[in-house]
């Protein structure tokens, strides 16, 4: 702990970062949305090119070769603002969503026993960030429906509030709801691995475990990009039933679930289906969960440190 007399004149980075302790839910909640709304907002075109490529049959018009000649084809017949188009629907439910993401996983890890000692906790960090994630994915899942029908090529819908009404009329609320299975049957795996990696690396590249932006940056950004890679496959599937109303298909227009998802992707594409949009999701994950890390770190340490 930090004495009384030094506590006006020692300098941030000498404060130890771990004494700070677990954290109240209030500034884990505060620092999570924070970090929820900084990841989203900032890589969101790289999103939006990683939706396209993930389409099954696709018009001429909507085929992309990479990241480069989907942003030329993109801005030269749309427009370059069309890249950011359903934002609005990350910002209302990004910050909520990662609020209570980073405050289940800060609180079941610490019912784990996962801030016990130096040691490291794998199973209680892993478990802490699965039940983060069906937490938070349940709040999600809308917002997330919303934003990849408004990413689509010829997505015709004014605001998020016309895309919601839209789909409900045609679908109903099952539609905000469907892929929900098959979120969380990627997600749980990806934030497994993704805070496991975060933890292990964070311990060999920060073993004082003191406050480091450059450590946190870094831990996040490998531990996306390995996350991201491994799930890709069901990735491909959810932004199939996510986006399955904007198909011309009525095989996919009626697609029922997760195997019968992955049963159209193989039956058109082959096992090579499964991967499409691997290297858009890398670059935006990668990038995304170092700006999400690094803002939660940066966040969650400040608010504790007024109130030591």
């Amino acid at each position: 702990m930090i004495k009384d007399t030094m506590a006006d004149h020692a300098p941030p980075q000498e404060i130890d970062y771990e004494s700070l302790g677990g954290g109240s839910l209030t500034s884990n909640l505060v620092a999570g949305a924070f970090a929820g709304v900084m990841e989203h907002v900032v890589m969101y075109p790289v999103d939006a090119i990683k939706t396209r490529m993930q389409i099954v049959n696709p018009t001429p018009a909507a085929m992309y070769t990479g990241i480069t000649n989907a942003v030329a084809q993109i801005s030269s017949t749309e427009g370059v603002r069309s890249l950011w188009r359903g934002i609005a629907s990350v910002a209302v439910g990004a910050g909520p969503a990662h609020a209570v993401y980073f405050g289940t996983y800060e609180a079941v890890k610490q019912k784990l026993g996962g801030n016990v000692g130096s040691e490291h906790h794998p199973f209680a960090v892993a478990t802490a960030g699965a039940c983060a994630t069906i937490a938070s994915d349940a709040l999600m899942n809308p917002f997330d429906v919303i934003k990849q029908r408004m990413q689509v090529h010829g997505s015709t819908y004014e605001s998020i509030a016309d895309c919601a009404r839209s789909v409900y009329r045609s679908e109903g609320f099952r539609a905000f709801y469907i892929s929900y299975p098959t979120t969380l049957a990627m997600t749980i795996p990806f934030t497994a691995i993704q805070f496991t990696a975060y933890e292990s690396l964070a311990k060999v590249l920060n073993p004082t475990r003191r406050y480091d932006p450059f450590s946190h940056c870094l831990s996040g950004g490998m531990a996306g990009a390995v996350a991201a890679a491994m799930t890709t496959p069901l990735d491909v599937i959810k932004t199939l039933l996510q986006t399955r109303g904007t198909s011309q298909d009525n095989r996919i227009r009626s697609s029922k679930g997760l195997f019968d998802a992955a049963k159209i992707i193989h039956e058109r594409e082959g096992y090579k289906g499964f991967f499409k949009g691997i290297r858009p999701r890398i670059v935006a994950t990668m990038p995304s969960t170092a700006i999400c890390w690094t803002s939660y770190e940066m966040a969650k340490y400040y608010l504790r440190l007024n109130s030591v």
